[in-house]
């Protein structure tokens, strides 16, 4: 028999996961913008060809449009998790922080601190695997064998809104401020978007199959810690 998990009393607008990860994210995106002074011209800076997210069975070396060779990154498991504190514009981080701020604070403040770190970071590990699977080794080859690194917290934040939309299905969300869609919907509606996008490639440079692995796992955490899965938790999420 498991009993009724008990969320923190008082609300906090800045819990401290959401907090630390918004500075750590804040402070890796300076990083990247001082390696690319460093490495003007560089293809990847160092702190993309280490820890961003590169695909399994990548070749030694590339040939360059100049008809020569450049060497291609591999593959190391902590990329996992670093890939999502990783961000390839100002633009990508700040929506992708916003949203994280925006959603995550309510769903750290359901869930404590504690629980909301291994949640966040479970949908991490299952964007990364998903999108590891379909851009790895021989899938490497159905795409012409194009070799591109996956960054951004976008699988992890994604997850946090499945979240959000299972825990608070009706609450209205407004799309650029001004068009009210539920909860419920518009995570379906992503999800939708991101399985049709990921199978016909309709939308190049986004990790459609990252979207989708967070959004799974979230999903199926949370479902689990509301009792709503075959495996019953010790303490269940009203």
């Amino acid at each position: 028999m498991s009993t009724t998990y008990q969320p923190p009393r008082s609300f906090s607008i800045l819990p401290p996961v959401i907090k630390n990860l918004l500075i750590i994210n804040g402070l890796v995106f300076l990083a990247q913008l001082v390696a690319q002074q460093y490495e003007p011209g560089a293809a990847y800076t160092f702190i993309e060809r280490w820890f961003a997210l590169w695909p399994l069975g990548t070749p030694d070396v590339a040939p360059t449009t100049g008809g020569g060779v450049m060497p291609v990154p591999h593959f190391y498991p902590w990329q996992l998790v670093t890939t999502a504190f990783l961000h390839g514009s100002f633009s990508h981080i700040l929506l992708n922080m916003f949203g994280l701020w925006m959603f995550g604070m309510r769903i750290e403040n359901v869930l404590g601190s504690k629980r909301f770190l291994t949640f966040y970071a479970a949908c991490v590990l299952g964007a990364s695997l998903l999108q590891l699977a379909v851009t790895s080794w021989p899938f490497l080859m159905a795409t012409g064998g194009q070799i591109f690194p996956t960054v951004g917290a976008s699988g992890g934040v994604l997850g946090v809104l499945a979240a959000f939309g299972l825990l608070f299905p009706d609450e209205l969300i407004y799309l650029y401020f001004f068009v009210p869609v539920k909860a419920k919907w518009l995570v379906l509606g992503l999800a939708a978007f991101d399985l049709y996008a990921g199978m016909t490639g309709s939308q190049a440079g986004v990790a459609n199959f990252a979207h989708l692995g967070g959004m799974l796992i979230g999903a199926l955490l949370i479902q689990f810690w509301r009792g709503r899965l075959p495996l019953k938790p010790r303490a269940r999420v009203a």
